[in-house]
């Protein structure tokens, strides 16, 4: 498979924060923990978006809350997380993709 085959079907996990808030920062943190843990770096893209650089994107997410972890395969939305509390709520939230 070419690597951008490869690309086109990695899922996307779409990373919704706020520069601003401690919050999104802690919980960059966790997930960073969980995919080291699981040794799934190469899992995901990982796309990260400030609220404030994309309204558009928040709003077509339907977005009321950072953060917010969404897992897009293909063009579909697979799994979200609002506002999560630590580790084990990101690690559920991924559990289907992580080995």
């Amino acid at each position: 498979m070419s690597v951008a085959a490869k690309r086109a079907t990695k899922p996307k996990l779409v990373v919704f924060t706020s520069s601003l808030s401690g919050q999104c920062r802690r919980v960059e943190g966790y997930l960073a923990q969980v995919l080291q843990r699981r040794h799934n770096h190469e899992t995901f893209r990982l796309v990260t978006v400030d609220e404030g650089d994309r309204p558009d994107l928040v709003q077509r997410f339907g977005i009321t809350d950072v953060p917010t972890l969404i897992v897009v395969q293909g063009r579909t939305e697979r799994a979200r997380l609002e506002r999560p509390r630590g580790c084990r709520e990101i690690e559920e939230l991924l559990s289907p993709w992580l080995r």
